[in-house]
């Protein structure tokens, strides 16, 4: 605007052009449209101006014919789907019934089908493969064509898209025609080509993807689920429960176990691979879970019973293979691996029975009968204790291999294998001094055949049994009288293995079970020490030197297991009691208060013997020795009865029995019995055998081989082990009440067992007598109010 100077100011108004009105809009623009799109059915869509019509859908939706436009659409595509069903799909049928039935035959029909009938189906699949390819490329372009609308009137009247309505209609008019069975058909054929498929035939799977496609693309009506699920999915997994049932009654029939896992794991395999190229990703799980309801849940109990490949002729055959091919299908199913872990559990528990069996005082007997006068008396002998722990050791080794190798050492598995060994171990009441026997043969020296290392890697593998033991303080019972043993006559194969088992036991069951033990060692080398002092003081005193020369051991009444209270009867000879006597006065001269009990049942001696051949240094025990030296005031040809070397020796029967049983009835025998026999009898006569002979110079008796106590011995352990139960039960309810001054029974109870389980395990109705001793000695009380209560009385 220009401004005049002194000339007033004028506004101006500029009026808009007005507008220009479209001019009416063709009553043929449908048309145009309408014939586009029958172009691009036809697939002419390259003569067409996109951009024409483009403008004219955008036009019409601006003109607010956008209904007009939609619905126009979708009539047109509809009659072009109608054509296409009638037209194309219809005469692919080829032999089609249109009996509804034909959507429910059952995979047992569909083998039957002829091969020429196959081909066709899978001709109508590649129909059905073009007119799905064909109608989603055309509702493509028409999409494009109609995006304008898409974006504004499908909003505003709350319809679905272009493409989707195309889907449906897809749906509707093809998939689900009312006027021509193609659902029925669609789904007929697909379950027919699965079963060639599983009979081992080849099929088009390219074709099925598609088809599979096309089914996963179109949404159902009703659900949110789509065609897939509901026109074919189920008919799927229905028929296959069936023709998997089916299969299963037949293999079960005619393959071994092995067999039938392995077609099993086929089976599964295919179907995988089924889903991943021509199925539905969601439908493998589905179908997994029927394959293995059908082939492995229904038939558990068959596949782990069946005679002569089930799971106990996998275990006894040692076929790791099967048996990991039996976890990895059983895992699959909710009670497999508890029906596998019980059967190997109770195979477990038959196994161990049996060689319990194999040990048992009955059966022993019976075998006894059938050994000659040369046999071995086996149920007196180390060697039942020893074939007990080896087929135990192998029998664990077995299913240790198993649970590594085969079951993936599951921890649910190897709880229940031990079980069931902690079980039958405990159930054959030697297994404490089996095992404890057993390391005693493996720590003595001269052990053949192995070297350290060897025997330190079984007696890891003992540990393992041991752990097994619910009455360790029995064993411990066991293992002190063995290893008094080894230490006092000087069998050990080294210091060095003895304190590693020591530290293997300390390390299971802490350090108060093996202060006993430990303290046996400390004696050792405290009378080594002792016997350096003894020599010098017979160099250096004035006393007469003893003809025998002696090493003591000095053992501490609370570490050995010896019964100190009273020295074994035994009628040393005079030369050795006068040397027992210079010892005696020499320990006394130092240590004064204490007092020695002679232990010759413990002892060992050297003794010079001189044959008709040449003259032999034995090795034999204390009794043995006293035994010899009676047969050196006889005349050659003289004897004597067991009851006069009894009354001579005032050795106790069971004792002098088992010496003589050394001397005469052994390897070497220095003694000659009459009659000749292994048992030993009051009235059998014993002669010097002057006519012995041997290579070895040195010759060691050994003095009864570490046994099996007898029944009558066994009561006489398991007394003393009840005894001091009685002392380590009251021991641990005092500790405990001292420390909480009051509890209830069920508690105290509980409480007791739990620090007393390590050693044993003791039973209730125990527990509740030490406690009535307990109140008797008036250590606790009951309270006055509660008598389920007890109280510490300090």
């Amino acid at each position: 605007m220009l401004n005049t100077p002194g000339v007033p100011r004028t506004r101006i108004r500029i009026k808009a052009p007005p507008k220009r009105q479209h001019a009416p809009e063709s009553e043929d623009s449908w048309q145009t449209l309408a014939t586009a799109i029958t172009q691009i059915h036809q697939k002419n869509a390259s003569v067409l101006s996109y951009e024409e019509l483009y403008r004219i859908a955008y036009n019409m939706v601006m003109r607010k014919k956008g209904s007009q436009l939609y619905n126009g659409v979708r009539e047109v595509v509809e009659l072009h789907l109608k054509d296409v069903a009638e037209n194309e799909i219809k005469p692919a049928f080829g032999i089609l019934s249109t009996s509804s039935s034909s959507a429910s035959r059952t995979s047992n029909d569909m083998p039957g089908a002829s091969s020429s009938m196959s081909d066709g189906n899978s001709s109508f699949l590649k129909v059905m493969k073009k007119v799905w390819e064909d109608h989603t490329m055309s509702m493509r372009m028409i999409k494009d064509v109609l995006s304008y609308g898409d974006k504004w009137f499908v909003e505003y009247a709350r319809v679905p898209p272009t493409y989707e309505m195309g889907l449906a209609l897809f749906r509707d008019t093809i998939a689900r025609s009312p006027q021509h069975p193609i659902q029925a058909h669609i789904q007929k054929v697909m379950l027919e080509q699965i079963a060639r498929e599983r009979k081992g035939e080849s099929i088009d799977r390219s074709t099925l993807k598609a088809v599979t496609n096309m089914l996963l693309s179109l949404p159902d009506d009703k659900s949110n689920d789509s065609v897939y699920v509901v026109d074919f999915e189920k008919a799927f997994l229905q028929t296959s429960s069936e023709f998997y049932k089916i299969e299963s009654q037949m293999l079960i029939s005619q393959c071994d176990a092995p067999q039938y896992m392995k077609k099993v794991e086929k089976r599964l395999n295919e179907e995988q691979e089924r889903t991943q190229h021509y199925l539905s990703k969601d439908t493998e799980e589905r179908i997994r879970k029927i394959v293995e309801e059908e082939l492995i849940a229904n038939h558990i109990r068959a596949l782990i019973e069946m005679e002569g490949s089930g799971l106990t002729s996998m275990i006894s055959e040692n076929r790791i293979e099967d048996i990991n091919r039996m976890y990895k299908l059983f895992s699959r199913v909710p009670s497999g691996l508890k029906e596998m872990r019980e059967a190997i559990a109770s195979q477990i528990k038959d196994m161990g029975h049996e060689i319990n069996r194999s040990v048992d005082p009955s059966t022993l007997r019976s075998k006894e009968d059938k050994e000659d006068e040369k046999g071995s008396t086996l149920n007196n002998s180390s060697a039942i204790a020893m074939k007990w722990v080896e087929d135990l050791l192998q029998l664990k080794e077995k299913f240790d291999n198993v649970l590594e190798k085969a079951l993936a050492k599951d921890k649910s598995f190897q709880t229940g294998f031990n079980e069931a060994f902690e079980l039958f171990i405990n159930s054959n009441p030697r297994s404490p001094e089996f095992i404890s026997l057993f390391i005693d043969e493996n720590l003595k020296k001269g052990l053949k055949g192995k070297t350290e290392a060897e025997v330190d890697a079984v007696l890891d593998k003992t540990i393992t049994l041991f752990r097994f033991i619910k009455d360790k303080d029995v064993f411990e019972r066991y293992y002190k009288q063995h290893l008094a043993k080894r230490l006092l006559w000087g069998r050990s194969v080294s210091d060095d293995a003895e304190r590693g088992m020591i530290t293997k036991l300390k390390v299971e069951c802490g350090y108060q079970f093996t202060t006993k033990l430990e303290g046996m060692f400390n004696d050792m080398r405290i009378s080594a020490d002792t016997m350096v002092a003894f020599k010098e003081y017979l160099d250096v005193s004035q006393v007469q030197r003893p003809q025998v020369e002696m090493s003591v051991n000095v053992l501490s009444a609370a570490f050995w297991p010896m019964n100190v209270s009273s020295s074994p009867p035994c009628n040393f000879p005079e030369i050795l009691t006068q040397s027992c006597q210079t010892f005696e006065k020499f320990y006394f001269g130092r240590h004064s208060g204490r007092r020695l009990t002679w232990q010759p049942n413990m002892g060992t001696a050297d003794v010079r013997a001189q044959f008709k051949a040449k003259r032999h240094e034995l090795n034999v025990s204390t009794y043995g020795m006293v035994v010899l030296l009676l047969f050196n005031d006889l005349a050659e040809g003289e004897c004597l009865t067991m009851t006069d070397i009894e009354s001579h020796t005032g050795i106790q029967m069971a004792d002098l029995k088992r010496t003589l049983q050394s001397l005469a009835c052994a390897k070497y025998k220095i003694l000659v019995k009459e009659p000749k026999s292994r048992d030993v009898n009051p009235d059998d006569k014993f002669y010097f055998n002057a006519d012995f002979t041997c290579p070895l110079a040195r010759i060691k008796i050994q003095q009864i081989a570490s046994r099996v106590e007898t029944d009558s011995e066994r009561r006489v352990t398991q007394d003393k082990v009840d005894e001091e139960r009685k002392h380590q039960t009251e021991a641990a309810i005092v500790r405990i009440m001292k420390d909480r001054k009051r509890m209830d029974h069920n508690n105290l109870i509980a409480e007791v067992t739990k620090q007393l389980t390590p050693r044993f395990v003791p039973s209730p109705a125990m527990i509740k007598k030490r406690l009535e001793a307990l109140i008797d000695r008036e250590y606790l009380s009951r309270d006055e109010q509660d008598r389920k209560t007890y109280e510490y009385q300090a």
